[in-house]
């Protein structure tokens, strides 16, 4: 496993790897200040994948009978001070899109391997003492030179009476869907001809372990040039970072994202992937669980427009705090999630 913290180096180490055919895993964190390749990641220890079935780790756990999981959102004063932010460079043009994140602070008896082996989804991540990730979203998919991305835009609790069709009808859900496809279409322009929208804005069906939710998600797909595996960085690299975690304008909304967040992402939001010397698999790194050495913090967030509406976001953004396990009891703990309002 190499780091790179440059981001030429990593992209010239990426071309020489699928100019000679050889497979390689990679992990591009959001800042692309830490970036992971691996070319024998079967026999890397301290890295575990299972990406869509593609795993280097054999270890099977009996499920946990019960688990608890509480989290501790941070207050909607705070919230506001960032949204607010966000909101004011939306009005004077500055940003159409934007996706606002935050850390939530969790308590659970399940640790990050545990989590791990638990969970479900198509692109699961550990990285030894530092983070957890099982996200459903991918980034971007190569198959015989056919380059493919899918966007995640818009979750609603499947409970919800009519959750479907709400989702599908909300006015401020169906404008950010447009931005983010027309953004999604742009980049894949940068290095695929014949860009096209496959499938607009279909239900993904995710559950959970005390509820289900749904998810909205495109498909837009471009044809990439014959010789595209040898200069496979140069293709990442010029779509990162994901349009659907960040925004659009992409560079200027990555300047109000540092602003308002005031905090590295790191991994978070960032991309893993594996090229198996032809084709490609990636995934965006959401639904992600990190360690600061002393306490966890699930990350997670919403996208944020003209039309947005600021107790909706808050509650979308804590929405997303789930763990993906369905083979386990979740027990009622006597630390019940905590909504700090003031």
């Amino acid at each position: 496993m190499i780091i790179y913290k440059n981001i030429q180096a990593a992209r010239s180490a990426m071309n020489y790897l699928g100019k000679q055919g050889l497979p390689f895993l990679f992990l591009i964190d959001f800042e692309m200040e830490k970036i992971i390749i691996c070319i024998d990641f079967d026999q890397e220890s301290s890295l575990k994948i299972d990406i869509n079935g593609i795993t280097n780790t054999k270890e099977q756990k009996s499920p946990f009978k019960e688990f608890y999981f509480d989290f501790f959102p941070i207050s909607k004063t705070e919230y506001k001070r960032g949204y607010s932010k966000v909101m004011n460079q939306i009005q004077i043009g500055n940003s159409f899109l934007l996706n606002l994140t935050y850390p939530t602070r969790i308590m659970s008896n399940l640790n990050l391997d545990d989590v791990f082996q638990l969970t479900s989804a198509k692109y699961k991540i550990h990285l030894k003492d530092e983070f957890v990730c099982f996200s459903p979203e991918i980034f971007v998919q190569i198959k015989d030179g056919r380059i493919s991305s899918n966007p995640m835009k818009g979750t609603i609790d499947a409970n919800i009476e009519n959750a479907e069709s709400k989702i599908l009808e909300d006015k401020k859900e169906i404008a950010e869907h447009y931005t983010i496809v027309d953004l999604i279409r742009n980049d894949l322009s940068r290095v695929a001809k014949d860009v096209k929208v496959d499938k607009f804005r279909y239900i993904d069906h995710i559950q959970t372990s005390d509820k289900n939710l749904l998810q909205v998600s495109s498909e837009i797909s471009g044809q990439l040039p014959e010789d595209y595996t040898d200069r496979i960085g140069d293709i990442m690299f010029k779509l990162m970072p994901a349009g659907s975690i960040s925004g659009a304008p992409k560079k200027k909304t990555l300047e109000v994202i540092r602003e308002a967040e005031n905090l590295k992402r790191g991994y978070y939001t960032g991309v893993c992937g594996i090229f198996d010397g032809k084709d490609l698999d990636s995934g965006v790194m959401i639904r992600f669980v990190e360690d600061n050495g002393e306490e966890l913090f699930y990350r997670s967030g919403c996208g944020i427009t003209s039309m947005s509406d600021m107790d909706t976001e808050y509650q979308e953004m804590i929405d997303k705090v789930y763990l993906p396990i369905t083979h386990s009891k979740q027990t009622d703990s006597k630390l019940k999630s905590t909504f700090i309002n003031g």
